[in-house]
């Protein structure tokens, strides 16, 4: 069933493959011949083929790439159209009288580019107008592949501080109102495809819809690049509709992917400076998200950029990150009530390694990580989840690591409590590990108390 399901796929996309050749070659001929009216006619006819259903979105990529390409040469020709006199307000009128909505949607964004390029009018008009129009295509597949092929065309045309198309008229608030409209509009529609289609397929359309994600990322990725984005404006416009997207979508597999697209892609600075706003994201996020990984993704490269420069370490300070993220993963974990306990874990093991890295002096910090750990530890009795175990031998192993010192993590009131959970094996394991480290950093321990002391010998 399955193999006749991907021959019939592959019968499908020949077919396609070979009309839009077919129409690209009678295209070519009146691009040849400077035939406007044929070179439109046919355009629309190649266009049309991506008007299928019956392709899995990994093959209308192939369709679609072979329609980009020829779209770039017929954006060439109506550059030399307007050069040779063809009024480009004419021809972005002309193209909009195409018989199918698709085809017409390319050709204009097709001109558009064109237009914009012209400057015959404000790039901010044009822009638009094109993210307006495209509201008519709400099929999900090919709404999202038509906003890409805009997204693509419009890029080095947004009117950006320093761009050749930033004006008194066009300015980059326009750019970035833009680029965050196409956002919107494609996350609405990729998460669309979560809905169509029988309940036994869901499994499909996960799959499917992991292979558009970058699609829509990419936008938040063009966000990033717009030079006069700055903080400001990143912190009161981009990161809350950003946000307010992310949240009100309600689907686990969007929230995921764009959390964690939020953080590789803007700089850690503007993280820094907005973290109360991302974090308070955090707890509002479907239960089957995994925060774990978004939480301890962010912390890593919080961690990474304090140890870029002692200069940023003040930054810290001055916007409590500890505090936020202490505060933000204790919201999560309350927040959801079912997460295992190796998530949790998992969790404050990842803030007390971003603890140790940027306030490596605070031993209370790190003491207050262990004891929130120990509070949640002590719900669940012994841990025999190996996940788990794995995760607090990283846990405990952080501070002997930072400090090459026994003595210093046994300061930590908690330290020895954390350990009272682990089962015998694991136990052993720990054990083994803080007597390698007192051998290995030639560790004096001074009193008889404080071998007693030792986790391992209690």
């Amino acid at each position: 069933m399955i193999a006749d399901g991907v021959e019939d796929g592959e019968k499908w996309l020949a077919a396609g493959i070979a009309g839009l050749q077919q129409n690209a070659f009678y295209m070519h001929r009146a691009l040849d011949s400077n035939n406007l009216r044929d070179a439109l006619k046919y355009s629309a006819q190649m266009l049309s083929e991506l008007r299928t259903s019956k392709l899995s979105p990994h093959k209308y990529y192939e369709l679609y790439m072979r329609a980009f390409d020829e779209l770039r040469k017929l954006e060439l020709f109506f550059k030399e159209e307007t050069r040779r006199g063809c009024s480009i307000v004419e021809l972005y009128e002309l193209v909009q009288h195409a018989g199918n909505i698709l085809p017409r949607l390319y050709l204009l964004c097709t001109v558009g580019s064109v237009y914009i390029k012209s400057k015959e009018a404000p790039a901010k008009d044009v822009l638009k107008d094109l993210v307006e129009m495209c509201r008519g295509i709400q099929h999900p597949v090919r709404g999202l592949f038509l906003r890409s092929y805009l997204s693509q065309v419009s890029r080095d045309k947004l009117p950006d501080i320093g761009s050749e198309y930033e004006g008194d008229a066009d300015t980059v608030t326009d750019a970035m109102e833009f680029v965050l409209q196409n956002f919107t509009e494609m996350n609405k529609l990729w998460v669309r495809m979560q809905h169509q289609g029988p309940a036994r397929e869901k499994e499909k359309r996960e799959k499917e819809r992991n292979e558009l994600r970058d699609l829509v990322g990419k936008n938040l990725h063009v966000l990033s690049q717009i030079e006069g984005v700055d903080l400001d404006m990143y912190r009161e416009t981009v990161l809350p509709r950003v946000l307010e997207q992310v949240v009100n979508c309600k689907d686990d597999i969007a929230q995921f992917y764009l959390m964690d697209c939020i953080i590789q892609v803007f700089p850690d600075e503007y993280h820094l400076q907005t973290l109360e706003t991302l974090l308070g994201a955090c707890p509002q996020l479907q239960p089957s998200v995994d925060i774990k990984t978004v939480l301890s993704r962010l912390m890593e490269r919080l961690s990474n950029y304090a140890a870029s420069s002692t200069e940023v370490l003040p930054e810290f300070l001055q916007v409590e990150a500890f505090s936020k993220l202490n505060h933000a993963i204790g919201k999560v974990i309350e927040a959801q009530a079912d997460m295992p306990i190796f998530g949790a874990v998992t969790l404050y093991s990842s803030l007390l390694t971003f603890t140790l890295h940027v306030h490596p002096d605070r031993l209370d910090y790190a003491d207050q990580v262990l004891g929130a750990c120990v509070k949640k530890l002590s719900s669940y009795g012994k841990i025999e989840d190996s996940r788990a175990t794995k995760q607090i031998v990283a846990l405990l192993s952080a501070p002997l690591e930072k400090y090459n010192d026994v003595v210093t993590a046994l300061e930590l009131s908690n330290y020895s409590q954390v350990m009272e959970y682990l089962d015998n094996e694991t136990n052993k394991v720990m054990a083994t590990v803080i007597i390698q480290s007192v051998m290995k950093n030639n560790t004096r321990i001074s009193s008889a108390d404080k071998v007693i002391s030792l986790p391992c010998l209690s």
